[in-house]
This record gives C-alpha cells, sequence and structure tokens, in this order.
C-alpha cells in the first residue's frame, strides 16, 4: 500500500497485532498451562478466546487490506484476491455471518461442548485440545464480525436488530456461566480426580470460579461490542444525512 502511496490506520494494525499477542498469551502462557488441569483456568482461557481475542481482531480489517493489498488478476484466473472475494461473497459466509446463526453457533458451542464428552475430550487429547481452540477462537470471531465487522461482505443487519441479538445472547451467556456457578455436579470428574492436584483441594469450589468467571468475563466485552454497534449506528445516520444533502442540493 505504501509502495504506491497508500497508507492503512495504525490503529487497525495495533489492534490486530495486540489481539494475535493475548491469544499467544491465552493459548501458550498461564491459562494455556493451567488450563490444562484447573477449570477456573481452563475458563479465562476459553472466555479470552471467544470475546476478547476477537474484539481485537475483528476491527483489524484483515479482508479490507488484504482485498486493498492483493492486485486482480487480469486473465481471469484465480489468484489469491479471487478466492478471498469467492469466500466473503459465498452463501456459506451470508448463512455464518448471520446474527441469529452466529449467536446459536456462539452459545450452542458453549452448551454442547461442556455438557457433553467434547469437554474431557479437549482435556485428554492433544486433538480435542486444537480443535476446541481452533472452533471457539472462529466462532468468537464469527460473532463479533456479524455485529461490528466492516469489511466487505454479506450485507449487515441494521444497527438495532443487531443490538438486540447482542442482547439475548449475553442474557443466554450469563444463564451459561450461573448454571457452572450454581451447579453442585463436577464437569469430566474422571479427569480432574484422576489428577489429583495438590493446590485444588475443592473441584467444585474451582468449577463454581469458573462459572463466576464466565459469566464476570462476559460483562464486560458485551459493553464493549454495544458501544461499537452504537457508534457503527451514528456513523451510518451520518452517512444518510449527508446522502440526504446532497440529494437536496
Amino acid at each position: 500500500l505504501r509502495a504506491r502511496g497508500d497508507h492503512w490506520p495504525v490503529g487497525r494494525t495495533v489492534c490486530w497485532v495486540l489481539g494475535w499477542a493475548v491469544f499467544v498469551y491465552a493459548t501458550n502462557g498461564a491459562p494455556g498451562v493451567y488450563g490444562r488441569v484447573m477449570f477456573s483456568m481452563h475458563m479465562v482461557m476459553h472466555m479470552a478466546l471467544m470475546m476478547f481475542i476477537p474484539i481485537l481482531l475483528v476491527p483489524g480489517a484483515a479482508i479490507t487490506l488484504a482485498l486493498r493489498a492483493l492486485r486482480a488478476r487480469r486473465d481471469r484466473t484465480l489468484g489469491p484476491r479471487e478466492i478471498v472475494l469467492a469466500v466473503v461473497h459465498s452463501r456459506w459466509a451470508a448463512v455464518v455471518a448471520n446474527p441469529v446463526v452466529a449467536a446459536v453457533i456462539f452459545f450452542g458451542s458453549l452448551v454442547a461442548f461442556y455438557w457433553t464428552g467434547l469437554f474431557e475430550w479437549a482435556l485428554t487429547s492433544h486433538e480435542g485440545h486444537v480443535f476446541m481452540v481452533v472452533h471457539f477462537t472462529l466462532s468468537g470471531y464469527a460473532f463479533v464480525w456479524s455485529l461490528v465487522g466492516t469489511d466487505p461482505g454479506p450485507r449487515k443487519w441494521t444497527p438495532p436488530l443487531r443490538l438486540v441479538v447482542l442482547f439475548a445472547t449475553l442474557a443466554l451467556h450469563a444463564f451459561f456461566g450461573l448454571s457452572i456457578m450454581t451447579g453442585t455436579w463436577l464437569l469430566a470428574p474422571g479427569f480432574f480426580k484422576a489428577i489429583d492436584l495438590p493446590y485444588v483441594p475443592d473441584l467444585l469450589a474451582d468449577q463454581q470460579l469458573g462459572g463466576t468467571i464466565a459469566w464476570g468475563i462476559g460483562e464486560m466485552p458485551t459493553l464493549a461490542l454495544a458501544l461499537m454497534v452504537a457508534v457503527s449506528w451514528a456513523r451510518s445516520d451520518q452517512r444518510e444525512a449527508r446522502r440526504s444533502d446532497r440529494r437536496a442540493d
């Protein structure tokens, strides 16, 4: 871009790099290491993957940067730019980027993962752990992108509808956190009882702490998302006002 005299906002680059820095820490730092053996630390990593990291990555607008930087092929063959365009304008992208579908995947994944054998699979196998990291990062990214993404793709819903979807998902997420926080049964009991860590004397208390973390951490990113949707709403109103002025002139 700079070679042709164009530019790219520094803030977008900062968001993108910071998002991946948090990802590296969440998966390789204390949350990633202790999250393999402690439910509370596991939940810190999980909430970072689903909620904090996507809020940093989506404003980075990597798809927009790719479409601006990659050259279009004039011989009508498939190149990187053409593949990116085909993907973002595909029917699959239209379905996944639908806020309701993205919200169902976002919340439904939590229920399916923790209240089935998938959670224990992720704790006891490398393949399961990698699947968990990739799936929840992508599901969080799709949900945030459907609400505040600025990249080219399917047409966005109006801001009021996006806010309705956001607050409905927040209510369901709060229910998930509260159900774990007040639960009296252990998730993946065979695994946690087998390792018998000396610094986790009460497994149920640690699990309930994880539920508190899931409930509490969900509030801050949701507030940030609501503010981002509100800013998008204000900007769309300003653009519409300028268009009306031009038509009037």
